[in-house]
């Protein structure tokens, strides 16, 4: 949502029911590809380009990129959810940029989702923006007067209090933030008219922020006047015994189901994986209507889910059940490590993968191999039922979807050795959390399914995935499809330190802490100056990693580019010796 998620407890709300009459040409993201790429901070450039070399190759649907208007300056990420005008430049760039982005990802096949700010624009009393318009409060020069704002008249301000109070969460003011009269006839009418300008570029949906502080009939009537009917996602957070709800919404299009990512944090965190067979039949809004994330830009700063650095590889096991799971259309988020909550982009913004991962600062999870590898089931299995569930204990569930795939998650601390009945065709399947077919040949594990079985060994908090649309053998396949299990890789880092420095391994992949330092593994001196570690990685898994230094203030220093690669083999042990760059 925006920067009161870093200053306030407080729960987000909105709403009023659409007229019966409000219908979409679509609910859900059109097409068959309808995976969602939150790239959190992306710069338009950067977004065109991983459209066109790697998201679009790989499966992903749409990515969602942040507000594109202009916005109050400042380096923090929430300066982009304070508008300032509707002038499409803003710390990710120019119209232009924008315009050839959308372009770039709709010629890579894939759709364009704008974060949109309908509800409010800046928080300070006055300023400027980054493209130098200049404002007060409640005066946006050529845009909006001191009529078009909602002033609830509450002392010391005018912002929210008392969030059981329907009219005062949609009329008060979200930290200090001016908040729009959206029931007025121009105000709605200019937001049309900035909707429309995003469409005419080409846009294919908008994710609608602090929808619920909006009356869901306000957001209808501003819909209806636009030009197209664009794909909407509306952010509307469940408040135990608040008045507003998610379900008020859904006549407007899909509904961001907040319930969900609490849900599996729970879950994954210990409350039991089990309980997540059914989800609709909790009250939430129903799948086909829902919006759902293991994590966001808010929720991950403020404690609301699992997230990059979450212990026990729980966050990368909650994305994989989202992306197996038939409830609701899936967004993964594409973000960066998080110094500090107000952190703006790192590298000035412009978004930089390697192969598998992230750098310079960027975490690009959209590339790690696993979730790559849960795109494409997600894919192949579209709509089918979830079928076979199997739960011998809480943190272990297995299922499939239908005849097209099957998934095994372990969320525990030691191996789960068991034949699963599936409903798959028998065949030699690739693994698609460890790899992908290669004409014909996996890059990572493969399963046998015989007379609609097959037998797996999945170690300590990890996962497998087989699809119909991954088929191919190799390790772990041939005669009885078992699994080829863990390498033993040992690293012997030569690097030269003073008094109080370490290094520490880190790469691409959950075993080497997906790159954040955080989550380094530490290596011994004991050979000095030659640094050990071993480490256990799935058997022919291709990774990155690098070595890093952290010193006795707390600085981390990096090894210089390029990341380093390597692939684990198929059995055996493995030494990897390297040097200090």
């Amino acid at each position: 949502m925006k920067w009161l998620t870093l200053l306030s407890s407080v729960s987000f709300v909105l709403a009023a029911r659409a007229p019966s009459n409000v219908t979409l040409n679509k609910r859900t993201p059109s097409g068959s590809k309808t995976v969602i790429i939150q790239m959190f901070e992306w710069s338009w450039d950067s977004v065109a380009a991983e459209c066109t070399n790697f998201i679009g190759p790989n499966g992903y649907g749409f990515v969602q990129v942040s507000p594109p208007q202009e916005h109050v300056t400042g380096p923090q990420w929430w300066t982009d959810y304070q508008p300032v005008s509707y002038t499409l430049t803003s710390k990710r760039g120019n119209r232009s940029q924008f315009q050839s982005m959308v372009n770039a990802c709709h010629s890579a096949g894939v759709g364009v989702i704008s974060d949109t700010l309908w509800n409010h624009m800046a928080g300070s009393d006055s300023g400027s923006g980054v493209a130098g318009s200049t404002f007060t409060h409640y005066v946006y020069p050529g845009i909006y007067q001191n009529q078009d704002f909602h002033h609830c008249g509450l002392e010391p301000g005018d912002d929210i209090v008392n969030y059981d109070n329907r009219v005062e969460v949609q009329t008060c003011e979200l930290v200090n933030l001016a908040d729009l009269a959206t029931d007025t006839e121009y105000v709605r009418g200019r937001l049309a008219e900035y909707g429309n300008d995003l469409l005419s570029l080409g846009v294919d949906g908008f994710r609608l922020d602090a929808a619920k502080h909006m009356p869901a009939g306000d957001i209808a009537n501003i819909l209806g006047r636009l030009s197209k009917k664009p794909y909407i996602t509306q952010e509307v957070i469940f408040g135990a015994g608040e008045p507003i709800q998610p379900s008020e919404y859904v006549g407007n299009g899909d509904v961001q189901e907040f319930r969900y990512t609490t849900a599996l944090r729970d879950a994954f965190s210990g409350g039991g994986v089990s309980s997540l067979q059914s989800l609709d039949n909790r009250g939430w809004v129903s799948g086909s209507q829902a919006n759902v994330f293991v994590a966001n830009h808010d929720t991950e700063r403020n404690g609301g889910s699992l997230r990059y650095d979450s212990p026990s590889n729980t966050y990368i096991l909650a994305t994989l059940f989202s992306l197996a799971h038939s409830y609701g259309t899936p967004t993964i988020i594409s973000s960066y490590t998080i110094p500090d909550n107000d952190a703006g982009a790192p590298n000035n913004g412009a978004g930089t993968c390697s192969t598998t991962g992230g750098a310079n600062g960027w975490l690009c999870q959209h590339r790690f191999v696993a979730i790559t590898g849960m795109v494409s089931f997600h894919n192949t299995v579209g709509t089918a039922a979830v079928t076979n569930w199997v739960s011998p204990q809480s943190q272990q569930i297995a299922f499939g979807r239908g005849a097209l795939g099957f998934i095994v998650i372990n969320n525990v601390d030691s191996a789960w050795s068991s034949t699963f009945t599936t409903s798959l065709p028998d065949g030699s399947y690739c693994d698609v959390i460890t790899g992908k077919n290669s004409g014909g040949t996996c890059t990572g594990l493969s399963f046998t399914v015989s007379g609609g079985t097959f037998t797996a060994t999945i170690k300590a908090r990890d996962a497998l995935a087989i699809h119909t649309g991954a088929k191919g053998s190799g390790s772990g396949g041939a005669g009885g499809g078992s699994s080829g299990g863990s390498i033993s890789v040992t690293f012997a880092e030569t690097a030269e330190t003073t008094l109080g420095e370490n290094i520490f391994l880190v790469g691409s992949i959950s075993q080497l802490g997906t790159w954040d330092p955080n989550s380094a593994i530490a290596m011994s001196s004991a050979s000095y100056p030659v640094w050990t570690v071993t480490v256990n990685i799935p058997a022919g898994t291709s990774f990155e990693y690098k070595f890093i230094r952290k010193e006795s203030d707390g600085t981390i220093v990096w090894e210089s580019d390029p990341n380093r690669q390597a692939t684990t083999i198929s059995s055996g042990t493995q030494t990897v010796t390297t040097t200090w760059k």
